[in-house]
């Protein structure tokens, strides 16, 4: 199994709960973990099964905090801005990941990503990571050798399945995204589908898919080129 990537965000919020006159006025700061997906929307990150957190020296017994359940978030107050050290540890034995963060009071929130690789995944793991984005070599199904069943494979009525493979090649970028979405949330239990995230390719057996979404891809894509 190939090496998995997958990028981790920190958010980190503070703000003022002392006086705010004094020079270093005491803070309420909070840190969250979460996963960024393929379009970068912000995903649990329940691919880890802990995050442990250790602090800088002064907070003496609350020094290293461990936190079991996505988004791991840790509450503190200080009033010293310091470097910690967040490790992240794989689920089914997915390793540690440990990752340096600033914790600063330039601003009332702000983020940062860092990037994550998970070594040969075992199994529970792989598909925790399913969940977050595609797994390079990853195909979904088994792909049908036998071209007989693609023949007894019955789409709606109007639909030409050549003219509907011609059109998805004809679309732009941004569409194809849609596209890609779309197969991912509408796919069958026997629906094929390959990604190659290196080649930045994406596969997939239109006679696997669902009437349905065969009936959405072909409406879609007659919508967006106006041909049918």
């Amino acid at each position: 199994m190939p090496d998995v990537k997958r990028t981790v965000k920190l958010t980190t919020e503070q703000k003022i709960i002392g006086n705010s006159s004094d020079e270093m006025p005491l803070r309420s700061w909070n840190i969250e973990v979460h996963l960024l997906g393929p379009h970068n929307e912000e995903l649990p990150a329940n691919c880890f099964e802990k995050a442990v957190y250790k602090l800088h020296e002064t907070f003496e017994d609350r020094q290293v905090q461990t936190f079991k359940r996505p988004p791991f978030r840790i509450q503190e107050k200080g009033w010293g801005e310091f470097d910690m050290l967040i490790t992240l540890y794989g689920v089914d034995k997915g390793g540690e990941h440990q990752i340096p963060h600033d914790l600063n009071f330039q601003q009332e929130r702000y983020e940062t990503t860092h990037a994550v690789v998970f070594k040969n995944p075992k199994p529970g793991l792989l598909e925790r990571l399913k969940e977050s984005g595609p797994i390079p070599g990853d195909t979904n199904g088994i792909k049908k050798s036998d071209e007989s069943a693609k023949k007894k494979k019955r789409p709606d009525k109007g639909i030409d399945m050549e003219k509907l493979a011609e059109n998805l090649q004809k679309m732009h970028e941004d569409d194809l995204l849609l596209i890609v979405q779309m197969i991912h949330d509408n796919k069958s239990a026997d629906t094929w589908t390959k990604n190659d995230i290196d080649q930045g390719e994406f596969q997939v057996d239109l006679y696997t898919l669902p009437d349905s979404l065969i009936r959405q891809l072909w409406d879609f894509t007659v919508e967006k080129l106006g041909v049918r």
